[in-house]
């Protein structure tokens, strides 16, 4: 019999980079480039396949998981292609009326210690615990069976929650019909109002309010992604807002301001931490995650549009 490859799973959007900042890193930036970079990838690699966008200037690209995607993504970036990609969405099927989605058989081999929370996470993404071996030695290895939109950004929660010492493996299962939803992100986003260089003053007022991804003196534009907010919506805020300067003088207006160290957010990080409405902007020097709608007021509109069409 002949080989098959497995179907993808998972597909991605792909979209020319058209914010303040395209163009002043990349060498081939053409929506025609990047078209042709794709073609010559899908033609060599059997697991990848091309779909049609939304519009001119997109398609979808198709692959096992997002891991292979990401791997994809970093190719291109590394050769001097600069574009945008969207969230990883699961590949449905459809057949009598019955809604069908990828299951994913994961091997998992962590410590005993961290079973409870791996066990805990996985049952609220859907997962169904199929087989436990524990050898007493302190290490133990289970089966689940999960569908593949749960894995989505989970190997990072899981070395996360293992201390790094978890293992985890997982395989194309088949299909089976859809488990229903789970809860997503709790957290929102913060988002920049304008265009400029991120101040120390502005950052230090704004790290209650979250987690922040740039630092002092990082370029910025309206619709960038500068932090991850501690509460379920998104807030508009200004990172380029500068001390006010007088003549006044008082005890402890002059301290310095020191910051807490950041991690850089790292490609596969990106990719599984941004939402519907969101993208990622690759360059060869940086990754950045912004709106797809990068004027406020426009986001603004449209969320008050949903919600009167939802209530009515």
């Amino acid at each position: 019999p002949r080989i098959t490859v497995d179907e993808p799973t998972v597909s991605m959007k792909f979209t020319v980079n058209t914010l303040p900042f395209g163009g002043q890193d990349g060498k081939y930036v053409q929506w025609s480039r990047i078209h042709e970079r794709l073609l010559k990838e899908a033609r060599r690699n059997v697991a990848i396949q091309l779909g049609q966008g939304e519009g001119l200037d997109s398609i979808l690209v198709k692959g096992r998981g997002e891991f292979q995607l990401a791997i994809v993504i970093e190719t291109m970036r590394r050769e001097g292609y600069e574009f945008c990609v969207g969230r990883p969405e699961v590949i449905y099927r459809y057949e009598k009326d019955c809604k069908l989605e990828p299951i994913e058989r994961l091997l998992v081999d962590c410590e005993d210690r961290f079973l409870g929370v791996v066990t805990e996470k996985l049952s609220l993404r859907k997962g169904k615990m199929t087989n436990m071996v524990n050898n007493g030695k302190g290490r133990v290895r289970i089966e689940f069976s999960v569908p593949t939109r749960a894995l989505l950004g989970f190997r990072d929660e899981f070395l996360t929650d293992t201390r790094g010492t978890g293992i985890m493996h997982s395989l194309l299962d088949g299909y089976e019909e859809f488990r229903g939803d789970y809860p997503g992100r709790f957290t929102g986003s913060i988002v920049a109002d304008r265009i400029g260089n991120a101040v120390p003053y502005a950052l230090f007022n704004l790290e209650p309010r979250g987690r922040l991804f740039i630092v002092p003196g990082d370029p910025v534009y309206e619709g960038m992604i500068v932090g991850e907010h501690n509460r379920v919506e998104d807030i508009d805020v200004n990172p380029c807002k500068e001390k006010k300067l007088s003549n006044m003088r008082a005890a402890g207006k002059d301290e310095n301001v020191i910051l807490s160290p950041i991690k850089s957010i790292t490609l596969e990080q990106a990719i599984s931490f941004i939402r519907e409405d969101e993208l990622v902007e690759v360059t060869p020097r940086a990754v950045r995650m912004r709106k797809a709608v990068l004027p406020a007021q426009e986001r603004h509109t449209s969320r008050h549009k949903n919600k009167l069409a939802a209530y009515r």
